[in-house]
C-alpha cells in the first residue's frame, strides 16, 4: 500500500509557496542575499519546529521569508517544490502564495510573480507537472491592504486562477473581507478561503455565505456541526484538508484523533494536501502515509481522497477527464 500511494497521480490544492522553503535553501539564500538568520544551522531551525498553535508557526514562517528577495529566490524556491511533486507522483499542483508578505518588505510584486510562474513554465515543460497559482490576503492585515493587493493582482490576471485567505484565524473572521472578495468576483477570480482549521466551524459557513467561496481550505471544524456537514455533502463543496498541519499545529493532539476517516465515510468531498511541508514534517505523501498508518484507511479511501483532488481543482473539464484516466490506468495495472 506505501508503494501504491507514493505512485499512484496525484494533485495538490493546499500548498503555500513560502512554506516549502526548506532550511537548507533558507541558509543558501541568506548567504546569496547577505542576511543574517536567527539560527546557527541547520538543526537550530528544526529545533525551532516545535509548533504550539498556528500563531508560533506564523512568527518563524515570516521570518524565513526575509530571504526571499530575488525573481531568482522565487524561482528555486518553486522549482525546488516542483521536484518534490516529481518525488511525489504530484501531477498537477494549485499553489497558494503570499505577496504581503513580500511587498510588505519593499520587493516588489512583480518580482515574486515572475519568480514564481516562471518556474511553474520550467516545470510544465521540463517535469511534465501542470498547475495554477491563487495569491492569498493576509486575513491578520486590513481589507484596505487586501484591496491594494488586488489592483496590484489585477495586472497579472492572466496568471492568477483564484483568491485565498490567509494567516492567523482567531480574531480575523472571513467577514472582515466581503467587499475585497465581491470585487475579486467581478474581475472574474476564483475564491478559496482558510476557513474551520483553528477558528469556529462558523467560519466555515461564513466563507460559504459571506465570502461566496468555491472551496473550503481546511474545513475540518465542519465535523462538530451536524448541519454544515449535511450541507457540505449534498453541496460536495471541496474541503483541502492538510493532515500534519492540523496535528502539527495542535488542532488535533495526535493523528488518531484527526476527523478526516470519518468526513470522508459521512460522503464529504475531502482532500489531502501538505500546506506548508517544509515545517510541518512531510510532503503529499507523507500525509497519506500518515492518515493511512493511523486511521485504517483503504485503498478505496486512498483512491476516493486522489480522484477528489483532481475533480476538485480548477483545471478544465478536459484535463480533468485526462488525468482520472491516468489514475483509472495506474490502478488497473496495480490491482491484483
Amino acid at each position: 500500500m506505501i508503494e501504491f500511494i507514493n505512485k499512484i497521480p496525484k494533485a495538490e490544492l493546499h500548498l503555500h509557496i513560502e512554506g516549502t522553503l526548506e532550511p537548507k535553501l533558507m541558509f543558501e539564500l541568506a548567504k546569496r542575499n547577505n542576511i543574517k538568520l536567527e539560527y546557527k544551522s541547520i538543526e537550530e531551525i528544526k529545533e525551532a519546529y516545535n509548533f504550539t498553535n498556528l500563531q508560533s508557526f506564523l512568527d518563524i514562517y515570516y521570518s524565513g521569508a526575509k530571504v526571499l528577495i530575488t525573481e531568482q529566490d522565487f524561482y528555486d524556491l518553486t522549482f525546488e517544490y516542483l521536484l518534490r511533486c516529481k518525488e511525489n507522483s504530484i501531477i498537477h499542483t494549485e499553489i497558494f502564495f503570499d505577496p504581503q508578505t513580500h511587498t510588505s518588505r519593499n520587493i516588489e510584486f512583480k518580482t515574486v510573480i515572475n519568480g514564481i510562474t516562471n518556474a511553474l513554465e520550467d516545470g510544465k515543460n521540463e517535469l511534465g507537472i501542470s498547475s495554477k497559482l491563487i495569491m492569498c490576503f493576509l486575513r491578520h492585515l486590513s481589507q484596505e491592504d487586501a484591496f491594494k493587493t488586488l489592483a496590484q493582482a489585477s495586472k497579472f490576471k492572466e496568471k492568477i486562477i483564484g483568491i485565498g485567505l490567509d494567516s492567523s484565524e482567531i480574531g480575523n473572521p472571513p467577514s472582515k473581507f466581503k467587499e475585497v472578495y465581491e470585487e475579486a468576483k467581478k474581475l472574474g477570480f476564483m475564491l478559496v478561503a482558510h476557513a474551520g482549521e483553528e477558528g469556529s466551524y462558523k467560519f466555515i459557513i461564513d466563507a460559504l455565505d459571506i465570502l461566496k467561496v468555491n472551496r473550503i481550505d481546511h474545513g475540518v471544524q465542519a465535523f462538530y456541526n451536524n448541519e454544515l456537514m449535511q450541507r457540505l455533502k449534498e453541496e460536495q463543496m471541496a474541503l483541502t484538508v492538510c493532515p500534519l498541519s492540523n496535528t502539527k499545529l495542535k488542532v488535533f493532539e495526535n493523528m488518531k484523533q484527526h476527523t478526516i476517516k470519518q468526513m470522508l465515510d459521512f460522503g464529504l468531498n475531502v482532500t489531502v494536501n501538505s500546506d506548508d511541508p517544509a515545517y510541518f514534517g512531510g510532503y503529499l505523501n507523507d500525509n497519506f502515509h500518515a492518515i493511512y498508518k493511523n486511521l485504517d484507511l483503504s485503498k478505496e479511501d486512498i483512491i476516493t481522497l486522489v480522484k477528489n483532488s483532481f475533480n476538485s481543482s480548477f483545471i478544465s473539464k478536459e484535463l480533468k477527464k485526462e488525468y482520472l484516466k491516468k489514475v483509472d490506468n495506474f490502478i488497473a495495472k496495480h490491482t491484483s
